[in-house]
């Protein structure tokens, strides 16, 4: 992500808060959140807090960060968008503590509430029905297991029980993530049938159980399993994220 920390927006209130307005509202025009109307006009003058808008149709007043992830807090913007930059641009995630430590979040209290919210904005939508990809996409495929390290039990207590997890991603497109039984080639090759279209091309590592690929698919990429931390793609990337979000 080549984002210079220096931008002003990561620094300046003003600049931060024009940032979310474009992210927003990309063509400029505020809309109202409570009732969709773009008939609105922004409120000046000392009486009224910085970037307060004021519908002319339902009279409701809102800012970018009404009914938002930041919507009733007392961070500043540029520390808000700080936080979405380095959250986004850790390959493994980045903990409550830590996100404290490099922002300079006055308690832990206040960085938990930042980062759990940046993560709930970062969370993957409800799936929505019929199979991603298709003709001239390209959908990858990865899995993982999720659960507690031996080495981190307390004496006495049993070693965590490991669960699988397997991601289909659709680049530049929708995500589908599942727990799965096991990582067997039956249970993947399911799993990809129902959610992936046949006409897609399908990336995948190595593993055996991706064997027939190119049998049921337009066409089969694959990453050798020694390469797949640097070009494995969007897939591992969405699994190591998951996992530092259990280190907060």
């Amino acid at each position: 992500m080549s984002v210079d920390p220096r931008h002003p927006m990561f620094h300046d209130e003003d600049a931060a808060r024009a940032y979310f307005e474009a992210q927003r509202w990309p063509d400029g025009k505020a809309h109202c959140v409570h009732c969709g109307s773009v008939n609105v006009h922004r409120l000046q003058g000392k009486s009224h807090r910085p970037g307060l808008f004021q519908c002319n149709d339902c009279t409701g007043a809102f800012t970018v960060t009404t009914k938002s992830v930041m919507e009733s807090s007392h961070i500043p913007l540029a520390k808000w968008a700080l936080g979405f930059h380095k959250m986004a641009a850790s390959k493994r995630g980045i903990s409550a503590k830590q996100m404290q430590r490099e922002l300079g979040l006055g308690s832990y209290r206040t960085a938990w509430f930042m980062t759990m919210r940046i993560r709930e904005a970062m969370s993957l939508p409800k799936m929505s029905p019929g199979r991603i990809g298709g003709e001239g996409k390209t959908v990858e495929s990865d899995e993982t297991f999720v659960g507690g390290k031996k080495k981190n039990v307390h004496k006495g207590k049993p070693e965590p029980k490991k669960h699988a997890v397997h991601a289909l991603v659709e680049r530049g497109g929708k995500i589908r993530a599942q727990h799965v039984p096991d990582v067997t080639a039956k249970t993947l090759r399911k799993a990809i049938a129902k959610h992936v279209d046949p006409k897609s091309t399908m990336n995948t590592d190595d593993a055996l159980a991706y064997y027939h690929m190119s049998r049921e698919f337009a066409a089969h990429g694959v990453v050798i399993t020694r390469m797949a931390s640097t070009s494995a793609g969007t897939a591992r990337r969405t699994f190591s994220r998951q996992r530092a979000s259990s280190r907060s």
